[in-house]
C-alpha cells in the first residue's frame, strides 16, 4: 500500500511537469497578430508619415511665430512668405482659425507643411519641405443632398424658419427670391410655404451650408406664389427665379433697403405735422425703415453712386442714379461703404444703419426720386424685369413640371405642428 502511494505521487509529479511544458510551448495553431497602424489620409497627405500638430491661432500670433515655434527659422520663413504671396498672404491669418502642422518624425520635429483651415470644406496648404515652396487651395469633396421642407407662418418668416431649425442663410435666400413679389411686413398668421433646396455635407455628415433653392411655393392670403430656379442663358449661366408662366420674380427695384424682418416706422407724407415744431406741417419725403444700429443697408437697384458724404440733417448718406428716370437716397448711416463713382448691383451693401444727422432713433430714411422729384416708392408702378423669351417657354414648362409635381405632393403642416419632410 505504501509502495502504491509513492508510485501515484511520482506519477502526479510527472503529469504536472508535462502540463507546464505544454503551457510554455506555443501551439502551432495559435496565431500571433501584430498591431498594424491605421493609415490616415487627409488633405492629400499620409499623416502617418509625419508628426501631426493641431492647434488654433491665438490672438497676437503670426505665421512667423507659429513656424518659429516648430523649428523653421526666420530666413526660411521670409522666403516662404515671399514665395507664396500671390497665392496666400500670411499676414491675413486670423485668430480663432484652426491649423495643422506636419513635422518630420525625427528628433528635430521640424515643420514641413502648414495647413490653414479657411472653413470646414476649404484649406490653404503651404508645403516647404523641399527647396521648392508651394501654396494651394484644397477643397474637401462636397456631397449635395436634396431636401424638402414645409412650414407655417405665425409671426415672421425668420421665426418660422427658426422653429424648423433651419439656418438663417436659407431664410435670407428665400427672402431674396420673394423680395419683389411679397411684402414681408404684411405676412399673415396662416400663410404657409414649401421649399425644395440643397444641403451640402463633407465627410457625409458635417453640414457646410446650403446649395440651390430649386423651387418654392409661398401660400399668402390664399394665393399661391410659385418660384422656379432656371438658367435662361446657358452661356452667361446666370440663374433667375420665374413663376409658372415664365414671368421673372425679380423687379427692377427692391421693396426695401433693409432685409425683410424690419419695419416701416414712418411713411412718405407731405402733410405730416410734428408737435415738437408746434404742429406745423413739415413734409416727410422719405420712407423710414427702423432697424438696429449696424444693420446692413442695400442698394434697391443697380446703378452708379453719385453722392457719398456727410451733410447736415441727412447725416451720412449715399445717393444712387439708376437710369435717366430713377434715383434713390439712403440717409442717417453710421458708416458708408461705397464712394462716389462706384457702380453697385442690386442687393449690394452700401452702408450701415445709424443715427447721424437729425434723427430720433436708429433707422434708414429711404428717398425715391423720379424725374428729379421725390415721390412715394410704394405708389409707383415700377418696371419689372423681362420675362422669358417666347422661344424658351416650351423648354421652361417642361423643366418645371417635375418640380411643380414635387411641390404639390409636399404636405403643408397643420396649424399646430411644424413639419419637416426630408429626402
Amino acid at each position: 500500500m505504501k509502495k502504491l502511494s509513492i508510485l501515484l505521487f511520482v506519477l502526479f509529479i510527472v503529469l504536472s511537469c508535462g502540463k507546464d511544458n505544454i503551457k510554455d510551448t506555443p501551439d502551432a495553431s495559435d496565431e500571433i497578430t501584430a498591431s498594424v497602424p491605421k493609415i490616415i489620409h487627409e488633405f492629400g497627405y499620409t499623416l502617418n508619415d509625419y508628426k501631426v500638430i493641431k492647434d488654433t491661432i491665438k490672438k497676437g500670433e503670426s505665421f512667423g511665430i507659429i513656424l518659429d515655434r516648430h523649428h523653421v527659422y526666420y530666413p526660411k520663413i521670409n522666403a516662404i512668405a515671399k514665395g507664396i504671396k500671390d497665392t496666400f498672404d500670411v499676414r491675413r491669418i486670423r485668430a480663432g482659425k484652426p491649423y495643422m502642422i506636419l513635422a518630420s518624425k525625427d528628433s528635430l520635429e521640424k515643420a514641413e507643411v502648414f495647413i490653414y483651415k479657411n472653413s470646414k470644406a476649404k484649406a490653404t496648404i503651404v508645403n516647404f519641405k523641399d527647396s521648392t515652396i508651394v501654396a494651394y487651395t484644397y477643397r474637401k469633396p462636397i456631397k449635395i443632398v436634396e431636401k424638402e421642407v414645409s412650414g407655417n407662418i405665425y409671426s415672421t418668416l425668420s421665426e418660422a424658419m427658426d422653429s424648423l431649425h433651419l439656418n438663417p442663410n436659407l431664410t435670407n435666400d428665400v427672402a431674396d427670391i420673394y423680395a419683389w413679389t411679397l411684402d414681408f411686413y404684411k405676412l399673415q398668421k396662416g400663410d404657409q410655404f414649401k421649399l425644395i433646396y440643397e444641403e451640402k455635407f463633407i465627410d457625409d455628415s458635417v453640414f457646410v451650408g446650403y446649395g440651390k433653392v430649386k423651387a418654392a411655393l409661398f401660400d399668402h392670403n390664399n394665393r399661391g406664389f410659385y418660384a422656379y430656379r432656371f438658367v435662361p442663358d446657358s452661356i452667361k449661366g446666370i440663374p433667375e427665379y420665374y413663376d409658372e408662366e415664365g414671368n421673372m420674380l425679380r423687379s427692377q427695384f427692391l421693396r426695401s433697403p433693409i432685409k425683410f424682418q424690419n419695419r416701416v416706422s414712418s411713411r412718405y407724407n407731405l402733410k405730416r405735422k410734428i408737435a415738437y415744431y408746434g404742429n406745423r406741417v413739415r413734409p416727410h419725403k422719405g420712407t423710414d425703415f427702423a432697424a438696429k444700429v449696424g444693420t446692413p443697408i442695400m442698394a434697391t437697384a443697380s446703378g452708379t453712386v453719385t453722392e457719398s458724404r456727410k451733410k447736415g440733417g441727412n447725416g451720412n448718406y449715399v445717393k444712387i442714379r439708376h437710369n435717366n428716370t430713377y434715383a434713390t437716397q439712403y440717409l442717417h448711416m453710421s458708416r458708408r461703404k461705397v464712394k462716389r463713382g462706384k457702380y453697385v448691383k442690386q442687393g449690394d451693401v452700401i452702408g450701415w444703419v445709424g443715427m447721424t444727422g437729425n434723427t430720433g432713433g436708429p433707422h434708414v430714411c429711404y428717398r425715391f426720386w423720379k424725374n428729379g422729384k421725390q415721390v412715394d416708392p410704394f405708389k409707383q408702378k415700377l418696371p419689372s424685369a423681362k420675362p422669358l423669351k417666347k422661344s424658351l417657354k416650351p423648354s421652361y414648362k417642361k423643366f418645371i413640371e417635375p418640380f411643380k409635381t414635387q411641390l404639390d405632393n409636399i404636405e403643408f403642416p397643420n396649424q399646430h405642428n411644424q413639419l419637416v419632410v426630408q429626402k
